[in-house]
């Protein structure tokens, strides 16, 4: 299937993008609903959160530029001695900025 890429067809995908978007995460939440929540089943969330964020970060660290190492370095620092997201995210921004704006 093919989608023109004129200003109608980039509207369409973007509207089926959104509404495949949405039926998952009302889905997801609508499915969990009739889900008991017990120790185990919130101990498999929480591993799978960071299972994806693991699956996102790995690749990253084996393919990506300078930039992208640096980054993962500098956030995985600023995490381990502030303790808080937010500092690392920063500090991770700064670092990918720098080394590509510097190299």
């Amino acid at each position: 299937m093919a989608i023109e890429t004129s200003p109608q067809g980039v509207l369409a995908l973007i509207a089926v993008m959104t509404v495949v978007t949405l039926i998952t995460r009302f889905g997801g939440v609508f499915v969990m609903s009739f889900v008991r929540i017990n120790p185990r089943i919130e101990s498999f969330i929480n591993t799978m959160a960071s299972s994806v964020l693991i699956a996102i970060i790995v690749p990253m660290a084996f393919s990506g530029d300078l930039g992208a190492v640096a980054a993962l370095v500098a956030t995985a620092a600023a995490m381990l001695a502030f303790q808080k997201p937010l500092p690392a995210i920063a500090a991770g921004l700064l670092a990918a900025a720098l080394v590509r704006y510097l190299v």
